[in-house]
């Protein structure tokens, strides 16, 4: 059986030695958050602030900060998912295993939230203001609720079986919303409540919406998993946390779980919005403030002994890479039912998530021709972004399964080296040149809007990757340091970008041009352009989050030897990938160094923090 609250867990972690209590005051403006990337960071254990400054509720950060402890956070529950899991694949599976086939059903019957006359979330109530107001980044546009769980319902179809809970971020103070009244709601495109707010709009009503912290933490995880429409998060919740959800009804609202320890009740006017952000964001960059809908609230329930669990986000890897890999490790084994000839996808954290996506796939359309090359490659990667949040992917590199059976892409030094050897950039790159990207990726023509790129490689190795540069090679005039990321992969500092957005920039043009004509980098299918080639070089995650967080496939792919032929684009040379931060970018997420260094105190020898930071 899963833990019914978080107070069952946080109790358990404590027992285990996997929690450690934090008792000197801090503030939740920069320093909590700080303290908790630390620890984060060093793979520490979750951690409960007592006394956070200027609020009376505890607060609970790196409760998933490790996948381990995620694991062990549902491990009463992993086996019984994994045979559902499994029971999709292979039907006939629990035929085979009698005793799982008698367990299953018993799983299953968690499914169904069940309907309670009240609970533990309702005793009390306060405002938004005596929450826990958590800055995580210095230009943080106010306080922001990090783990919420937003709950709406169909308004046409009203009732858990049409219902969603989601993981958008919310503003509880800052910009023009009236305190304690209104609380920003920041969605990105492909969520759920988006089509309850179209419905909304269309039926002329106000959108009733919720939004739970803290409770069962199986209710945090279903928030962010990417199921498939039709399939209400309530469910899987239940699912995860072995127990059917308990929901209690109020009059005139939506219901509430029993067992959350917040929960915060409003409507929402489907036509109106207000200025929300900025935000340090999981690409490792602000999201600018834009217009989005807030919550006109109503009240604000929460529970005797309430705990305000939040997290961090920005650059990759922070807490929610724990997520990512947990979900993953769920719901893997079940991409190649929904897409025929797919092994394996991955979307990279290290570049954010969304920016790039790697695949291996069958290549069966010809299998008796003398030599492979991208057919049947397309028409999955065609599939692969159009399955829901798939479909947001800038970048998706796929290559043939028959070509090294062993090959996995969450191998990715070996993934992209695999590509490089065998792509032909003069007919295997596939642009679509204006399409939706990530609502947080600033790189595109303007918000939500940019363009993809697909690169499929098929067939047997028709270069060697160079590892150096040719003795004596020298640059283009304005190009300083060449440094090799990977085996056929080269960072060069690029001069400041000036260019406008969607605009191409006649300094790499140039930079082509002059490549042609030097010539000799055969070895280097790949150069990448960017601010500081001896900072992206330095690790393989720095190269991933330069080169595919700051370029948009359109307008920043250029190559040497370039040519169109039949409207299609390619390249005799090496492709160049223009990652240098433009103009138009949102800054880069930095620390505040005042509070650094005050955790730095408080982390030395005899400090409060002793051992922790």
């Amino acid at each position: 059986m899963g833990y019914q609250n978080l107070q069952e867990c946080v109790a358990d972690l404590e027992r285990s030695g996997q929690l450690v209590r934090i008792s000197v005051p801090l503030d939740p403006a920069l320093e909590i958050g700080a303290v908790q990337r630390r620890v984060y960071a060093n793979g520490g254990p979750a951690l409960l602030f007592e006394n956070p400054s200027g609020c009376v509720f505890p607060m609970l950060g790196n409760l998933f900060g490790t996948i381990e402890r995620t694991r062990y956070i549902f491990r009463d529950t992993l086996d019984d998912i994994r045979r559902l899991v499994d029971a999709k694949i292979h039907p006939f599976s629990l035929l085979k295993n009698p005793l799982d086939a008698l367990k299953t059903p018993f799983a299953a019957m968690n499914l169904l939230p069940k309907s309670v006359a009240g609970g533990p979330a309702l005793a009390c109530r306060t405002t938004l203001s005596n929450l826990p107001h958590l800055v995580s980044w210095p230009k943080d546009g106010g306080a922001f609720i990090t783990l919420p769980q937003v709950y709406s319902e169909s308004p046409s179809k009203p009732g858990y079986a049409k219902s969603n809970l989601g993981m958008y971020r919310v503003q509880i103070s800052g910009n023009a919303y009236q305190k304690d009244r209104q609380a920003g709601l920041h969605y990105q495109i492909h969520r759920g409540i988006g089509a309850h707010h179209a419905e909304a709009i269309e039926r002329g009503d106000l959108l009733l919406v919720n939004v739970f912290v803290g409770g069962a933490p199986a209710m945090t995880v279903a928030a962010v998993m990417p199921l498939p429409e039709g399939m209400p998060e309530l469910s899987f919740a239940g699912l995860l946390g072995g127990h059917r959800i308990p929901m209690v009804k109020l009059p005139g609202q939506l219901p509430l779980p029993a067992e959350a320890d917040f929960c915060i009740c409003g409507v929402v006017d489907p036509k109106q919005t207000l200025p929300e952000g900025p935000f340090g964001d999981h690409l490792g960059y602000y999201s600018l403030a834009h217009r989005f809908p807030f919550i006109q609230v109503e009240a604000v329930f929460h529970r005797p002994d309430a705990i305000f669990p939040f997290t961090t986000v920005g650059r990759p890897p922070q807490e929610d890479t724990s997520f990512g890999q947990f979900i993953h490790e769920l719901t893997g084994p079940l991409i190649p039912t929904v897409v025929s000839g797919v092994k394996e996808v991955h979307a990279v954290d290290a570049a954010g998530v969304h920016p790039l996506l790697l695949a291996v796939a069958s290549e069966r359309y010809v299998p008796y021709a003398d030599r492979r090359r991208p057919q049947e490659l397309l028409t999955i990667a065609n599939a692969i972004l159009g399955q829901g949040q798939l479909s947001l992917a800038k970048y998706l590199l796929i290559v043939a399964h028959e070509d090294a059976p062993g090959l996995h892409t969450h191998d990715i030094a070996a993934f992209l080296r695999h590509l490089l050897e065998r792509i032909d950039w003069r007919c295997d790159l596939h642009f679509q040149t204006a399409s939706t990207i990530d609502t947080l990726d600033y790189s595109g023509h303007g918000l939500n809007e940019g363009s993809k790129v697909v690169m499929a490689a098929a067939g047997p190795a028709r270069r060697t990757l160079a590892t150096e540069l040719p003795a004596g090679y020298d640059l283009p005039d304005g190009f300083g340091a060449a440094r090799v990321c990977l085996p056929g992969m080269l960072a060069v500092t690029g001069p400041k970008s000036a260019q406008g957005r969607g605009e191409g920039d006649p300094l790499i043009e140039n930079f082509c041009r002059a490549l042609e004509m030097k010539g000799r980098l055969e070895g280097f299918p790949l150069i990448v352009v960017c601010d500081d080639a001896e900072f992206a070089s330095t690790s393989l995650n720095n190269v991933l989050w330069v080169t595919f967080t700051r370029s948009n496939p359109a307008s920043d792919i250029y190559g040497v030897g370039a040519s169109y032929r039949s409207k299609h684009w390619g390249c005799t040379g090496p492709l160049v990938i223009d990652a240098r931060i433009k103009p138009f970018h949102a800054p880069p997420l930095a620390d505040d160094p005042t509070v650094e260094k005050r955790v730095d105190e408080l982390g030395k020898k005899g400090g409060p923090l002793e051992g922790i930071v």
